[in-house]
């Protein structure tokens, strides 16, 4: 994957404070205000004003999002169910970011299933990359799925065991 070409502005790059081994790889000034910064391990949001803590994703923790192309909001879906939309620029800069931003959430999953739940329901058993590289399974549902149902439980331990099976890693 190219580096981004492009620089940040110096103050955006230091309130990134990566830690050794990670680096830019898009970033966008955000209509409405704030950055979207795309990095090896992470989606960072940062607001215009400094003061505002950034918040920093691990691409492991990013369920998925969605662009629309007419209006230019993205949609990130976390892993905790919480969302979040921003509105990207009509530029070559949005385009390269969202690119980057698929890019890197399709990275961090190595293999999923969809798993259909007694009662009606589906979940999804992924194995994923964590930022330090190793792997790590994770279980998405809606809040219909209640994973204390034992019925559920033995029906996602099964997509557990069979997603760890199929990457080579024990159950």
């Amino acid at each position: 994957m190219p580096r981004f070409s492009h620089r940040l502005p110096a103050d955006v790059t230091t309130r990134l404070d990566l830690p050794h081994g990670d680096s830019v790889l898009a970033g966008v000034h955000l209509d409405g205000g704030g950055w979207a910064v795309a990095t090896l391990r992470a989606f960072h949001l940062l607001a215009e004003d400094a003061a505002t803590p950034e918040a920093a994703t691990p691409w492991c923790d990013v369920a998925r999002g969605s662009l629309d192309p007419t209006s230019r909001t993205l949609t990130v879906w976390w892993v905790s169910g919480t969302r979040r939309a921003v509105t990207l620029p009509d530029d070559a800069d949005a385009r390269r970011f969202a690119r980057t931003f698929r890019d890197r959430v399709q990275q961090s999953v190595v293999h999923a299933v969809t798993v259909a739940l007694p009662g009606g329901g589906q979940a999804q058993v992924a194995l994923r990359r964590g930022p330090d590289g190793l792997l790590f399974t994770q279980t998405l549902g809606t809040a219909a799925v209640d994973p204390r149902d034992p019925e559920v439980a033995a029906a996602l331990a099964k997509a557990e065991a069979a997603v760890r099976d199929a990457a080579g890693l024990p159950a």
